[in-house]
């Protein structure tokens, strides 16, 4: 039985503080990100193309259009903006730098708001700055990771260890594939770990010398390195960013290709930026 005042699982219902917060968070990173040269857009809730980003279609939600076509509510935002860009408006707009405040929609009834921003033929340390300092605005200051997805899927296809092993962080398994320097590998956690590469394959070096450059161009120590960071992402390849606040992922980003676009981008996740607002806020009030 559905009672009149309940909610799907999975949706979200603002109210009082929290749609203060939410509008706060939103007003803030528009004239942050439109202050920083990006240009907004607004993608369309129906999508002919979201299939195309998933390997999986069963997060899709479903329906079909007047004609009979089959459409999907947006589920990525990225892949579209990358396509409507680029496909769509790339003979009328010049602009490389596009941001967008939206929520995607997964089965059966999850939402997500996002903002996001997207830079076609962007870097990561570019993209990494701006998500930095929007966090400041924002008056957040999340824990900062830095991985290299390329890492773990060299790790699979060239040293035999299992990427399920590394998903899990099964550290038993990983240095079970015999290598010796898998060991120093385990053991990397500060950009200083990163400073002599000798011990480690030349496939293997490259990758690790890619986050030291970008730790080094960042001009931040204050940040941890996971080389052995890895998740199934549909589009980013190599550099990648997460921003946790406890067990929270207030963000993520890094370098992508999308139909042989180059490109690089990050999303902040509203709800939990708010519920960690909400926390500090109470803890503020509480102190």
């Amino acid at each position: 039985m559905v009672f009149e005042h309940e909610i799907p699982g999975g949706s979200h219902l603002y109210f009082g503080p929290s749609a203060r917060i939410k509008r706060q968070i939103e007003s803030t990173a528009a004239a942050h990100l439109s202050a920083a040269g990006y240009e907004e857009i607004v993608t369309p809730l129906f999508s002919y193309q979201q299939h195309k980003s998933f390997a999986d279609r069963r997060p899709l939600i479903r329906l079909n259009d007047a004609d009979n076509h089959e459409v999907s509510l947006r589920a990525d935002s990225t892949a579209d903006v990358v396509r409507l860009i680029t496909r769509r408006l790339g003979r009328t707009r010049t602009e490389r730098k596009w941001f967008y405040i939206q929520p995607v929609y997964t089965f059966p009834t999850t939402e997500q708001y996002q903002v996001g921003a997207e830079v076609i033929g962007g870097d990561f340390v570019d993209v990494t700055r701006t998500a930095l300092a929007l966090m400041e605005e924002l008056t957040l200051s999340p824990l900062v990771q830095i991985a290299n997805i390329a890492i773990p899927r060299l790790l699979s296809e060239r040293y035999g260890v299992a990427l399920e092993a590394i998903e899990t962080m099964h550290i038993e398994a990983i240095l079970a594939s015999g290598h010796d320097w898998i060991d120093r590998l385990v053991r990397i956690h500060t950009p200083a770990d990163l400073a002599d590469l000798s011990p480690y394959p030349d496939d293997i070096a490259r990758e690790l010398r890619r986050i030291a450059e970008a730790v080094a161009e960042l001009g931040r120590e204050d940040v941890v390195i996971s080389p052995l960071y890895y998740a199934r992402l549909r589009y980013y390849d190599t550099l990648l960013f997460r921003m946790t606040a406890g067990n929270s992922l207030l963000a993520t980003g890094g370098t992508y290709r999308i139909e042989q676009i180059d490109a690089a981008g990050f999303a902040l996740y509203t709800d939990a930026c708010i519920a960690q607002t909400l926390q500090k806020e109470l803890h503020g009030q509480t102190s």
